[in-house]
């Protein structure tokens, strides 16, 4: 598969990404009513990349997210020379659904962003529930690294056939149940970047950390799996997506 498809599949989904997971949490997750809270919010973001791995996982792996491509890169399974495409995308995906999702919760009579924000990510006065800077970075420096196991012990060759996207799915789906409270949970510098820009601020001038954090775990994450369960064999990424040789 040619390097434009890739990129634009990785955009495509990660545009559903953070459309369908940020937007449960501004749009539906408003209205006590439509039984949307903690749980139905983290379900969004993990129904989001379970359909997606399903969808374009045989075009580009199904990334979706710079930590992951990071991870995989540092667990053999992906090129560098590919990374900053991939990564490219990736953003250009979430800031374009940050923006469809601003044009959407705007159209409701009194939506002020500055109050209702974007489901943008923080610590301290930016975190849901009051937590550190130091809280938010071992939470998602630890969340990041499991999450990359779990993607790579899950398309292992050695791993049954076919459950990839849905064990990762679920991953990412309890992931946002531990740690919403603390950073309202990034793990996805991408994710994290497309409703910071919009929102400005305070979310802006922390985005340093979600980019920092899920990085270092992913290169974490990847790492320990191939220094401790990988084989000499090229393993496929997401989804059962062969990759290229890693140079």
């Amino acid at each position: 598969m040619n390097m434009g498809r890739r990129m634009a599949a990785e955009a495509l989904g990660t545009f559903w990404l953070v459309f369908g997971g940020c937007g449960s949490a501004v749009l539906a997750a408003a209205f006590p009513d439509v039984g949307i809270g903690l749980l139905g919010v983290s379900l969004a973001f993990g129904l989001t990349v379970l359909t997606m791995a399903y969808a374009i996982g045989h075009i580009s792996g199904c990334h979706l997210n710079p930590a992951v491509t990071v991870g995989l890169y540092a667990g053999g399974r992906f090129p560098a020379r590919e990374i900053l495409p991939y990564v490219g995308a990736q953003v250009a995906g979430a800031i374009f659904a940050a923006l469809v999702l601003l044009a959407v919760a705007s159209g409701k009579a009194g939506f002020d962003i500055a109050t209702s924000g974007l489901a943008q990510n923080g610590f301290g006065e930016g975190s849901p529930g009051g937590y550190s800077l130091s809280a938010g970075l071992i939470i998602e420096v630890v969340l990041t690294a499991g999450f990359l196991v779990v993607i790579l012990g899950s398309t292992d060759s050695r791993a049954p056939a076919g459950f990839a996207p849905i064990a990762i799915g679920l991953a990412l789906t309890l992931i946002h149940l531990i740690s919403i409270p603390v950073t309202n949970t990034s793990v996805n510098p991408a994710r994290s970047t497309g409703p910071a820009l919009f929102v400005g601020g305070l979310a802006l001038q922390q985005l340093w950390l979600f980019w920092v954090a899920p990085l270092v775990g992913g290169v974490v994450g990847g790492g320990l799996y191939r220094a401790l369960f990988a084989d000499d064999e090229v393993r496929p990424d997401i989804a059962g997506h062969e990759p290229a040789t890693p140079g």
